[in-house]
């Protein structure tokens, strides 16, 4: 009998156990839910934990129980925008041959995604807000993007559809700065324009494609530009 509550004690404590962590988390994905809808609204650089605390009918102290800072609710939603960027990706790739399709599909995903998720998009790829840096665990999951595009180009060289000189840092590199190029002018000069519409995000192939050009083999049986 003594064993037989002892464990139904333990089920229980582990089960009040469970539901505050639960909670926990439901408020932890409603202050970013609010937290994203200010900078949506406002800026990213209008975020307040007291703005936060008042849309969720809170004292902003209460948050800090959640949050220790304003920083750690940007470190979350610099997370948070990561993994929804590379879920977008993840799906664009997954019916492409490996190569320069899938870098294709790739890019056109992330500028997508850049373009409709504008307010995590400058969270991701520029430095809206001063003295903010995401914690490694936070970048790490960046950082393992960042891999996965350097195999793609190790991959598409494989193939001999790009040129050696592409499976490189500074090929990645140069990626992501004809990315951000286009992504800022759609963002500055056309804001809640969608993809295609876009004067500037419209010309997503094309960019691929100078892109790839500069990366030719010099086989047209493996022109990158063919799709």
């Amino acid at each position: 009998m003594a064993t037989t509550s002892s464990r139904s004690i333990g089920a229980g404590l582990g089960t009040t156990s469970q539901r505050r962590l639960l909670r926990r988390q439901q408020t932890i994905e409603e202050a970013l839910n609010h937290a994203l809808a200010i900078m949506a609204e406002h800026g990213v650089g209008a975020l307040t934990i007291s703005e936060v605390a008042r849309r969720m009918g809170l004292r902003g102290p209460s948050l800090y129980k959640y949050f220790p800072g304003l920083h750690a609710v940007y470190d979350a939603l610099f997370a948070r925008g990561v993994a929804a960027n590379a879920a977008a990706v993840s799906v664009a790739i997954e019916p492409h041959p490996r190569g320069t399709e899938r870098i294709r599909a790739a890019v056109q995903a992330t500028v997508r995604w850049c373009i409709e998720n504008p307010a995590l998009a400058q969270l991701l790829y520029w430095r809206p807000v001063p003295g903010f840096t995401p914690t490694p665990d936070s970048f790490a999951a960046s950082t393992e993007t960042m891999a996965q595009a350097q195999a793609e180009f190790a991959e598409a060289v494989r193939l001999r559809q790009l040129a050696p000189t592409a499976d490189s840092d500074e090929g990645v590199r140069l990626l992501t700065v004809v990315m951000s190029g286009l992504i800022t002018q759609q963002m500055a000069n056309e804001p809640g324009v969608a993809y295609r519409a876009g004067r500037f995000s419209g010309l997503t192939d094309q960019m691929i494609d100078m892109f790839f050009a500069h990366f030719q083999t010099g086989d047209p049986d493996a022109d990158p530009r063919q799709r």
